[in-house]
């Protein structure tokens, strides 16, 4: 199969090197691996699959990911550089990795939702129906992961448009931590919050919840892709402290998606 490469300005930002005990993660919402409108519109899930694996992490939270899509699919028919032929979270999945997938959405020509690909062994994945009105369709994706002798219980999220959703939302994910995970284990939460001016932080936090966040302190920004100025992918994590962040920039990343994805390096605290 035939891919774009990556601008070595844009391959170099992300080592491939890093310790064993270093849990690197990504968030990344792709936006269904299609950009542009009408006569406009092109397929992106090809070097979404190649810069996926430019990130080396070993959990990749994704949102917006289509499981099928049979309009597309007949638009985008090019045996090389067309449709996959499989979910896109299996297309994306570098070789080796687990897939866990979930739906949160069904549309007239198919469906989509969050997944975690992995470089580690998963347990029994589960989803939870967050959506606060019938207009948009929100769930979460649970999978404790296996990684070196710790399970870390990991849950993907893409919260609404309106922000009293997202409120209620928060609360949501509050109650299901509580009643799923084991008090005190290992945690990431990440995803797309769709939370334009870091409201939902303190709640988080609350929650016993860190942020991944640079040096400064600073929320990363990852939207718009090509002028990131909002912190709408997050990273939140228990009883695992954040060394290193990095947005991976560049005209490449730029036109795959609406958002840049996140990259955070942890360890075990």
């Amino acid at each position: 199969m035939k891919r774009h490469s990556l601008s070595t300005h844009a391959a170099t930002q992300l080592s491939t090197q890093h310790p064993s005990d270093v849990l690197r993660v990504a968030t990344y919402n792709i936006h269904k691996g299609v950009r542009g409108v009408g006569p406009r519109k092109r397929l992106e899930i090809h070097n979404l699959a190649l810069g996926i694996e430019a990130i080396d992490a070993e959990l990749i939270f994704l949102q917006e990911v289509r499981f099928s899509n049979r309009a597309e699919a007949r638009q985008f028919t090019d045996v090389h550089r067309g449709w996959p032929r499989m979910p896109q979270a299996d297309f994306l999945a570098p070789e080796g990795y687990a897939v866990a997938y979930r739906t949160n959405a069904v549309t007239r020509d198919g469906e989509h939702g969050n997944a975690l690909l992995s470089r580690w062994p998963l347990g029994d994945s589960g989803h939870h129906d967050v959506s606060d009105h019938r207009f948009e369709q929100r769930g979460l994706l649970h999978v404790p992961v296996h990684w070196n002798g710790s399970t870390v219980h990991t849950v993907v999220a893409h919260l609404g448009l309106m922000h009293s959703s997202r409120v209620r939302q928060v609360e949501r994910i509050a109650a299901f931590i509580d009643a799923q995970v084991p008090v005190g284990a290992p945690l990431v939460l990440a995803g797309d919050f769709n939370d334009w001016g870091e409201k939902l932080d303190a709640p988080i936090r609350d929650m016993g919840l860190t942020p991944a966040q640079s040096h400064s302190g600073a929320m990363p920004r990852t939207f718009p892709s090509r002028v990131p100025v909002f912190s709408l992918d997050r990273i939140y994590t228990r009883r695992l402290h954040c060394t290193t962040t990095l947005v991976p920039r560049g005209s490449a990343w730029a036109r795959m998606s609406d958002h840049l994805p996140l990259v955070a390096e942890f360890s075990l605290d």
